[in-house]
């Protein structure tokens, strides 16, 4: 709240004293019966003393405007420290999810992220700026009254008083009662917008399988836990509200009769019983307020709880304090020194190496799930190797800074993400500012040129959501064009021209040949016609490199390879 910490304090002040004026009015209506209405001096009073009677109406109409705009100039400062703080933290969230590792984003499913950066972040801010400002209304207004009931008669304050222990004993118990069922309420809503942002994401595979009544079903399913789980918390409180009712209105019974007995037998006068009764609201209101408090107050918990392992929570991929500054190109020299990874406790890579020199190109190959994508992400650190290392430049990667490494490697891969934005910025993304004719000859190699400048913007058509509105291809032509621009001194190639045809990726092949500037080129393939040409290629099997060698070496070869070749020749 750094910046927005006097505005929220100056609330807080006005808020005690707004509260604290309620007795105000109540004490001098008391005055008014005992000295102009009902005392033994009444008479004379009003007729000697009129504008003594005047002048407290004034002060009565006076104090309760002062009142109201304290309370409006209250309610305001919390609001506007309320957003300061959510905006803030908003950031850090972000900036944390942003920076997180890929395996936070296994662990975490985006509709969770979403439901944490929105709903979670709009309670707590709720919270702030009213269930805060609620519970010292509530404890100010309360301390003021007794503290005023006292003053005038302390056997009176305390038979008011007496009932005080039986709301807390009934508040504790619903506490403890309802504090469950609101974070499984949160976890249920977490499961809901999870199902939402999956069918919206996947809407054109729900389509293509016709499976619009079974996603139905399933989100009305998710729906109605999220309904039952609501309903299980709200009626949570109607099972414990009447018993808290009865209680806060047995005070005024207690006040009826109490205060009736000692107005009889002249304990205290009638102006303070009127006294009494205008601040009885102030003590069975607060307890009526207390099961929407502490509802409110759960919300918060958990939606809390949900923030702060984000907020706190740290990326374990993290530049290092000791780390090699490297300002100048890389010149893209990759090794790979008995490398190991583990996942979830499953070795994935198990003692992998080779080398890539400067300006080489090598092709990786094997079959589904033998580790070949996983191996390019251990460069640029996507993941951490368990075991052994990994080396650019003769420098292992975990001791260079992670900005100046991955901004020498440029990534492409089968799964294209693009931005709702233009093609033109989706291809300079990695470099913004760079000129207009760099994208242009970037797209020119990626042979996306041509489809581009047929489009009815050219390079600045906008680009649906994930690039929808193209076709496979050429999703994955302006992915690569994205990847050349930042003129990478290691650039990754996972399956990226899978969706194009023959042609193209031939043209493809012959630009990234000639490319302007020097560049080690990874790909992880399966087509015989894109590793050929490669000066080395690695075959992988279940996480190991079974073969390595060029592709002439490896067709007189019996294994994988081989089987590969005389498929698809």
């Amino acid at each position: 709240m750094r910046g927005a910490r006097g505005a929220y304090i100056c609330g807080l002040i006005c808020t005690v004293i707004s509260q604290s004026m309620f007795i105000i009015s109540p004490r001098i209506t008391g005055y008014i019966a005992d000295n102009y209405i009902v005392g033994e001096n009444a008479k004379q009073n009003l007729d000697e003393k009129p504008d003594v009677l005047i002048w407290l109406l004034i002060a009565m109409v006076g104090f309760t405007f002062l009142r109201a705009g304290l309370s409006y100039f209250s309610t305001m400062r919390y609001e506007k420290a309320s957003q300061h703080m959510i905006y803030k933290i908003r950031a850090v969230v972000f900036k944390n999810i942003e920076n997180q590792d890929a395996k936070f984003y296994d662990l975490y499913r985006t509709g969770d992220i979403m439901t944490r950066v929105s709903g979670d972040l709009d309670m707590v801010r709720h919270s702030v700026a009213w269930i805060i400002r609620v519970v010292i209304e509530c404890i100010v207004m309360l301390t003021a009254s007794i503290i005023f009931f006292f003053t005038m008669d302390p056997l009176m304050a305390l038979c008011l008083i007496a009932l005080t222990p039986v709301i807390l004993i009934i508040a504790y118990n619903f506490q403890k009662a309802v504090a469950p069922k609101f974070r499984d309420k949160r976890e249920k809503l977490s499961d809901l917008n999870t199902a939402a942002e999956e069918n919206i994401s996947g809407n054109r595979v729900v389509k293509a399988f016709a499976r619009e009544d079974y996603e139905n079903k399933k989100f009305d399913k998710l729906s109605a836990d999220f309904r039952e789980s609501s309903k299980d918390a709200a009626f949570t409180w109607f099972k414990y509200f009447p018993f808290e009712e009865i209680t806060a209105q047995a005070i005024s019974v207690v006040m009826l009769v109490f205060g009736g007995l000692f107005v009889i037998n002249g304990r205290i006068t009638l102006g303070q019983y009127i006294s009494f009764s205008g601040l009885i609201w102030t003590m069975t209101n607060p307890m009526r307020q207390l099961g929407t408090i502490i509802n409110d107050w759960q919300s918060f918990t958990a939606s809390a709880q949900k923030i702060v392992e984000i907020y706190y929570g740290s990326p374990r991929i993290v530049t290092r304090a000791d780390a090699v500054d490297k300002p100048e190109r890389f010149n893209g020299k990759v090794e790979f020194d008995n490398v190991s990874l583990n996942l979830g406790g499953k070795d994935v890579l198990k003692n992998v190496s080779f080398t890539v020199n400067p300006g080489e190109t090598v092709a990786i190959m094997g079959e589904t799930g033998a580790g070949k994508t996983l191996l390019t992400e251990l460069i640029p650190r996507i993941y951490d190797v368990t075991g052994g290392s990994v080396k650019v430049d003769g420098t292992d990667v975990r001791m260079l800074k992670l900005d100046q490494l991955r901004k020498n490697i440029g990534t492409a891969t089968q799964d294209v993400f693009l931005y709702s934005d233009t093609i033109d910025g989706n291809i300079a993304y990695g470099d913004s500012d760079c000129p207009e004719e760099q994208v242009y000859e970037s797209a020119r190699l990626a042979d996306a040129d041509g489809f581009i400048r047929k489009l009815s913007d050219g390079y600045e058509t906008i680009v649906g959501e994930r690039g929808v509105g193209l076709s496979g291809g050429q999703r994955q032509r302006i992915s690569l064009a994205r990847a050349l621009n930042v003129k990478p001194a290691v650039l990754i190639l996972d399956d990226t021209t899978s969706a194009l045809d023959l042609e193209t990726e031939k043209h493809i092949q012959g630009a990234l040949k000639s490319l302007d500037f020097p560049c080690t080129k990874i790909i992880v393939a399966q087509r015989i016609s894109t590793t050929k040409f490669a000066d080395k290629i690695i075959v992988m099997k279940n996480g190991t490199v079974i073969q390595q060698g060029t592709h002439n070496e490896l067709i007189c070869q019996n294994g994988y390879y081989k089987e590969v070749y005389d498929l698809q020749k």
